[in-house]
């Protein structure tokens, strides 16, 4: 009835309406394929195996193949168990009776399929990871997530459990993931195949083979790991010159500054309106000489009245659609989007960035809108070169981020940095600098953030960053605010990218006729006298951590290890370590306890075994709990006893 064929380091196994496929994909990981249409194929999507060897016993009830310490069995009636070192971690769960039924697939049109599989809950165990989004939780266990990009939340198919592995869903489906009490599900709405690795080891060995399997990040350019200025949004050239020039005036050291959206002539041109900006290389040269990078905002969305939109629709270069017209999306009127998928339309976005932005000494790119933003959210209405919508929406900002890096590298850019609001396994490798979306303003999302940014650090995605303050809600003359974009501005200091941003409510009329106007100021000397000092010296303290950083992005681009990272990642052998949601490591020296909650005077931090010292006092202290008291001009920040970077603050 059933059927197992052994290759050279492959399994296969057939029964009724399921064609199995088991590989080797990385030392101490195996990849797990399962085809309802019982032929095998090779489609990796993001995924790159990796070479290593294998040992498969055939068994009379069952096949293993064990790939260093991981092992899977495979037994006759299709159920698979993962163990590591003899230890279970991973064990399908039988939908049926008579221990029955593993893997689920109902034909959905075509030769696509809703798909599931499930696997047994695990007393104890924690997960970690999915990417980002406001939800408030550290550990995910008993948690249920949808699989889809949206504005503030990015789906990184990938967890680490406590239990010692990494499993990575090899899917870009839209879809769900339940991380219950009951049991462990991903399912999927439309699909060809299962597909998905399991990697065992610590934290440090999983997050080293992700990278070898999706890409490693490159080492980030000096130019980017300093301060970065951006408000919602300069309106004239003038405008952003004044800032950048009050910044060198008051000596306070500015990476990069931002022209956020409507600087263009109409979605889709990709070119600043010459009413506003009349004379960009004067611009940009200004900028270099004060040792400023600029970077521009990109949105995928075009409509009927850009210059490039009917050879676009012409060429089939936007998405596509099933059911109706093309727009997708609705924003100061209807708009298509782009459909980066297709290597054409690559091609094509990008001539248009060069001449437009690159050739005029813009350096650099922000991919707003990058899920891309859709509504409604009917992926299974989106046609797009790779496929439909509901099969393949979540690699849509992988190639997003692939238009920027491969046209930045043609026109010399040694590094390229793409500041972008979505990703996808493998994204990283193309330099893309993830940030969290429009997130509110309030001390609740800070404590989520906080949590965001640790979850994303596991994905496999090392450069992320947030708006600093929260992107929309703020009064800046309010004193909780003013209080906020100082507790948040610490917690910038100590994220892989420091970059403030934000919409503030305007007080007043708009200044100009624009189509988007400005809110107010959203500059560090913007909230009062006596946070200017605080955060001109927060500035002073991220400059002088600059070495350390980049030292920490070096190691990030070698290893795979996120700079910004949990307690556990270091410390896996301390359960501590696995409930710690509001405190992290920065590198491998730094202990960092961000305060998030307003009117906070003290925090409470737990030290792993050993010697550290608290840098606003230089005291040591020992592993343990220790409440700390703290101002607001001041961070909780400890570093190992012993480590250079102890001099720079």
């Amino acid at each position: 009835m059933y059927n197992t064929v052994i290759h050279d380091k492959e399994i296969l196994f057939s029964r009724p309406g399921e064609l199995v496929r088991i590989t080797p994909c990385h030392e101490n990981a195996i990849r797990f394929e399962a085809f309802p249409d019982c032929v095998a194929f090779t489609q990796d999507f993001t995924l790159m195996p990796q070479p290593a060897a294998a040992q498969i016993e055939d068994g009379e009830h069952s096949v293993c193949m064990t790939v260093g310490d991981l092992r899977i069995t495979l037994e006759r009636n299709g159920k698979v168990t993962f163990f590591c070192k003899d230890r279970c971690i991973l064990e399908e769960k039988p939908e049926l009776t008579f221990n029955d039924g593993f893997r689920n697939y109902q034909l959905g049109g075509g030769n696509l399929w809703r798909a599931r599989v499930t696997f047994e809950a695990n007393d104890g165990e924690r997960f970690y990871g999915l990417g980002h989004e406001n939800n408030g939780c550290f550990d995910l266990k008993g948690c249920s997530f949808d699989l889809r990009h949206v504005n503030a939340k990015c789906t990184m198919p990938f967890v680490f459990s406590s239990l010692g592995y990494g499993f990575l869903w090899n899917n870009p489906a839209v879809g769900h993931v339940e991380l219950s009490n009951n049991r462990t599900r991903w399912s999927v709405e439309s699909t060809r195949k299962i597909d998905y690795v399991v990697i065992a080891g610590q934290p440090k060995q999983v997050s080293s083979a992700l990278a070898d399997l999706t890409g490693h990040a490159p080492v980030m350019p000096h130019w980017a790991t300093g301060f970065w200025q951006s408000r919602l949004r300069y309106e004239t050239q003038e405008e952003l010159l004044a800032v950048a020039r009050r910044y060198r005036d008051e000596g306070i050291p500015l990476s990069a500054i931002i022209c956020d959206y409507f600087h263009w002539t109409e979605q889709g041109d990709w070119k600043f309106d010459p009413k506003f900006w009349p004379d960009v290389k004067a611009m940009t040269k200004e900028l270099h000489d004060m040792g400023t990078k600029l970077i521009v905002s990109v949105w995928p969305t075009i409509n009927e009245h850009s210059e490039n939109y009917w050879t676009m629709r012409d060429r089939n270069l936007l998405i596509r659609t099933a059911r109706g017209m093309d727009r997708v999306f609705n924003f100061y009127g209807p708009q298509a989007e782009i459909d980066a998928t297709n290597p054409q339309t690559r091609e094509f976005v990008f001539s248009k960035l060069k001449e437009n932005y690159l050739d005029n000494g813009v350096d650099g790119l922000w991919f707003d809108e990058a899920e891309p933003e859709v509504h409604p959210e009917q992926f299974d209405n989106l046609l797009l070169h790779i496929g439909r919508g509901n099969e393949v929406a979540l690699i849509y900002p992988y190639y997003y981020a692939k238009l920027a890096w491969d046209g930045l590298r043609k026109n010399g850019v040694e590094v390229p940095v793409t500041l972008t609001r979505c990703a996808y396994p493998g994204s990283q490798k193309y330099g893309a600098l993830v940030w969290s979306g429009d997130v509110p303003s309030t001390f609740e999302c800070l404590e989520d953030q906080v949590k965001a940014g640790l979850q994303m650090s596991l994905c496999g995605i090392p450069w992320w960053n947030t708006d600093i303050g929260g992107f929309y809600g703020a009064d800046i003359e309010s004193e909780a605010f003013r209080e906020l974009i100082v507790r948040w501005f610490q917690f910038g200091v100590f994220s892989p990218v420091m970059r403030l941003h934000g919409s503030r409510i305007r007080h007043g009329k708009p200044k100009r006729d624009v189509k988007e106007p400005t809110g107010d100021p959203n500059e560090i000397w913007s909230f009062g006298e006596r946070n200017f000092a605080v955060l001109k010296d927060l500035v002073l303290l991220r400059e002088r951590l600059r070495p350390y950083i980049e030292q920490q992005m070096q190691i990030a681009s070698e290893t795979g290890w996120p700079v910004m990272r949990p307690m556990f990642f270091d410390f896996p052998e301390d359960e501590t370590c696995y409930t710690l949601g509001e405190q992290y490591m920065f590198g491998s020296d730094i202990l960092f306890a961000p305060v998030v909650r307003r009117g906070q005077t003290e925090k409470t931090v737990y030290l792993p075994e050993g010697n550290w010292v608290l840098t606003k006092t230089k005291e040591r202290y020992t592993g343990g709990i220790h409440t700390i008291p703290v101002r607001l001009d001041e961070v909780v920040a400890f570093v190992k006893d012993g480590a250079d970077v102890l001099a720079a603050f």
